[in-house]
């Protein structure tokens, strides 16, 4: 299913971002790499950072995952 939050996450992978998503007891954060690239970065600060915190985590989970050994997103 298409929806905002997985189109933001794949564009910011498109764009070489390197996020990574925790998923842990239903809290999602993610960390950033220091390999993101200066176009992905600033996707992120200005299109993912400025959403609420249920809709950045919506996006989030569509990043890959530290269990995830492909580079496929997150299952959601």
């Amino acid at each position: 299913m298409e929806n905002a939050s997985k189109q933001l996450a794949e564009q910011y992978r498109r764009l070489g971002g390197r996020r990574i998503a925790v998923i842990d007891d239903n809290l999602c954060l993610s960390r950033e790499r220091v390999d993101n690239t200066p176009e992905a970065a600033r996707l992120w600060s200005e299109q993912i950072i400025v959403l609420s915190d249920r809709q950045r985590r919506d996006v989030e989970t569509f990043l890959s995952s530290l269990d995830d050994e492909s580079d496929e997103p997150a299952s959601h």
